[in-house]
């Protein structure tokens, strides 16, 4: 598995903080501090005045970084505060190209254009020694030793050189075998080897005493290869590449291990290993087709990919339900596929394998109201509790059912499961011990499509292709009241406002109805606005709005109170919206689809259509990448895609037409992750800065720009600057 996390600017350099937890980033004229397992960024450091970071590194205690720039300039940064300590120290000619702390924390070297390196001790400031000179023009790269009493250095002038560190004079003679500029230099963790990687698009491995090459050129890349770096263990050694790719190599052998880590679409700048060896972090300039580069930092498990597993796993069949942790940090899903798997919802990224143990289809899931377990009910007639922390499943399947099991739910202690299934019934059981507690609750006369528990636990609700919605006492099992009627198709979906008072339910006779849960009555008109049958409904925490999801392929949000919907709706799935569900502290909606993705949505920018929102996309290989929406030109409000592939306005008039191959990639400006990413479903994102539109196809008229057609001669036609797949 692996993520991404959102730059925005030149990205030059990456670092792993010692305990693994975060990850430096130089970008541009900013210095971020990005979560390593969340993707969120924690701390931001900006170089003021002229210049940009060119390197950044952590200090071995996690306390600082250190960054080089083009100002000539090094300088060091608390990581609590993101401030920076003292004074910058100076003494470089030309631009910082390189910086690395030693192991005791005490000093920090640093190269430069200027074909020379300075040792500083950054407790007080100032310079070391003498400048250590040698090489013959720029120094792109410098490393310290493992036990600190050297410095390796590579340069443009095709050598590496090693220095004593204490006198600052060179070891030995110069190591040579590269054929162009050695980009970038690492010790090995036992300080033996040394590793380079050199515009001549080759990787080498060097016996740091003798000086010599050991082993054969390690070939692969076909660019100049900018970063390279050892695992902790000293097993493997990671390389970077101009070639948009990322290459593990066993250090023994020189043979690379596995396909290389294809994800990037530009530049890869910068490599490192994380503490435990696990995870493998790169930067990299992603170029646009008008040639603008759109940044990218991905995180790799470099474990996984040695195994030869495939990087992502993801849903194979539709997803027939979702639903957050209570905490809100986690999605489950249930598929088609037979699977329920969890994914951290800050990152898309899936958490531990997934969990198997049904027969056939995964119809429903739901959390515990601790958060500690997983529900689930599918087509092998069957009901399954998991832990979710292990995915192993808890005890024996409950079995009663003669038909699929539809829907389930937990009691808000915890302590039961209420389950709807084809054979017409509701069961109820005990959490723990997998047993009814009361007889089945018989009643509706067809298939039962949705159960929920009422907030106080004292009563279960049910929906059936019967049209009818039916209240129980949870406790006895019997129907209280009488069933509630007015929906004209079957009842596919039912849920409890949060205070208890309300009973919502949607059905395909496409509209969505709320009832007082104590009367069976309708308390207003219902909700009209879906254009095919609904599959799914959901509360949110505070019970002023009620989500949606429908065969349409549409999510949308209601305001309750006034019966309206909530801005435009939430468009990118391609198929059935089966689930939808809120996030505890309402921010957020989750949906599943038939279209085997599930989608997290921000609900906090429903009333505000063009503020840009954050958006994913993955390549092929499975890495997320954060992009931006980029929002229609001013005038011009969206309104959806049509079954033709056309973009259309809100206004219902055709904006741009989309082939079929990219239109599961437009991305809804209220939309935050698509879960798993999928090449299918990339973001795509669209360059309106040429972009003209109206009724005179004269004004869309470029002289230098004609197509060829069947032996004619057309103007170009008025489309956007560029299509990108990010």
């Amino acid at each position: 598995m692996l993520h991404g996390l959102d730059t925005y600017e030149c990205l030059n350099s990456v670092a792993y903080s010692p305990d693994g937890q975060y990850v430096v980033a130089a970008e541009y004229k900013k210095l971020a501090i990005w979560n390593a397992h969340t993707a969120v960024k924690v701390g931001l450091m900006q170089l003021n005045g002229i210049g940009h970071f060119t390197s950044v590194a952590y200090s071995p205690k996690g306390q600082y970084v250190v960054s080089g720039s083009s100002d000539k300039t090094v300088r060091l940064w608390n990581t609590q505060t993101c401030l920076q300590v003292g004074e910058a120290l100076k003494g470089h000619t030309d631009q910082i190209t390189s910086v690395a702390y030693s192991p005791d924390d005490q000093y920090v070297v640093s190269g430069s254009d200027d074909s020379t390196m300075i040792i500083w001790n950054v407790q007080v400031g100032l310079q070391v020694g003498e400048t250590l000179k040698g090489h013959t023009d720029k120094v792109a790269s410098v490393a310290y030793s493992p036990d600190g009493q050297y410095v390796v250095s590579g340069s443009a002038d095709k050598t590496i050189r090693i220095w004593n560190a204490q006198t600052n004079l060179q070891v030995g003679e110069p190591l040579k075998g590269h054929t162009d500029t050695v980009a970038s230099v690492a010790y090995s963790p036992d300080g033996q080897y040394i590793v380079s990687g050199s515009s001549d698009t080759t990787v080498r491995i060097w016996n740091a005493q003798s000086g010599l090459q050991v082993g054969e050129t390690l070939k692969g890349h076909t660019k100049w290869v900018t970063s390279v770096a050892y695992s902790p263990d000293g097993q493997f050694v990671v390389s970077g590449s101009y070639d948009k790719t990322v290459r593990i190599w066993a250090a023994q052998t020189g043979l690379q291990v596995g396909k290389e880590l294809q994800g990037h679409v530009g530049k890869v700048t910068s490599v490192a290993y994380s503490p435990a060896g696990q995870y493998v972090v790169s930067g990299g300039l992603e170029s646009d087709l008008s040639g603008i580069d759109d940044p990218t930092m991905i995180i790799w498990n470099a474990q996984s990919y040695m195994r030869g597993e495939e990087p992502f796993q993801s849903h194979t069949d539709f997803v027939n339900s979702v639903a957050f942790s209570p905490d809100g940090q986690y999605v489950v899903s249930g598929s088609r596929d037979k699977t329920v798997r969890i994914w951290a919802a800050q990152t898309g990224l899936q958490v531990g394998k997934p969990l198997e143990g049904h027969t056939e289809a995964v119809c429903s899931v739901a959390y515990s109201p601790d958060g500690q377990y997983v529900v689930s009910g599918a087509d092998d007639n069957t009901v399954r509790i998991w832990n979710a922390q292990t995915g192993l499943q808890v005890g024996v399947p409950l079995k009663g059912h003669t038909k699929w099991v539809t829907s389930v739910a937990y009691s808000p202690d915890g302590q039961f499961v209420v389950s709807g299934s084809a054979d017409k019934t509701v069961r109820i059981w005990a959490a723990q011990t997998g047993l009814q507690i009361v007889e089945p609750l018989t009643g509706h006369t067809v298939v039962v499509a949705s159960v929920a528990y009422s907030p106080d636990g004292l009563y279960v609700v049910s929906g059936s292709y019967d049209q009818t919605v039916r209240i129980w006492n949870a406790q006895t099992g019997l129907q209280v009241g009488r069933p509630l009627k007015g929906h004209t198709g079957g009842v596919t979906a039912v849920a409890y406002s949060p205070d208890g008072q309300y009973v919502v339910s949607g059905s395909d006779d496409k509209t969505i109805r709320i009832w007082n849960a104590h009367t069976g009555l309708q308390t207003k008109e219902p909700l009209n606005g879906h254009t095919y049958g609904i599959c799914s409904v959901a509360y949110s925490p505070n019970g002023q709005y009620v989500v949606s999801g429908s065969q349409g392929g549409t999510v949308r949000v209601w305001n309750i109170q006034t019966n309206l919907q909530v801005g435009e709706p939430l468009q990118g799935h391609t198929s059935w919206v089966a689930s939808v569900a809120y996030s505890s502290d309402g921010h957020h909606v989750v949906s599943g689809s038939s279209d085997k993705t599930v989608r997290i949505w921000s609900t906090q920018r429903l009333g505000h259509s063009h503020d840009p929102s954050p958006s994913v996309y993955t390549p092929p290989s499975g890495a997320i990448l954060y992009s931006y929406h980029i929002p229609l030109p001013p005038g011009i409000s969206l309104g959806h895609i049509d079954n033709r592939g056309w973009l259309c306005s809100q206004d219902r008039e055709l904006i741009l037409w989309l082939p079929p191959w990219i239109r599961g990639g437009f991305r809804d400006k209220f939309q935050i992750h698509t879960i798993p990413p999928d090449a299918v479903n990339s973001a795509l994102t669209v360059d309106w800065s040429n972009f003209v539109y109206g009724t005179k196809w004269t004004d869309c008229w470029d002289s230098t720009c004609i197509a060829i057609s069947n032996s004619k001669l057309l103007p170009a036609a008025a489309i956007p600057n560029s299509i990108k797949r990010k």
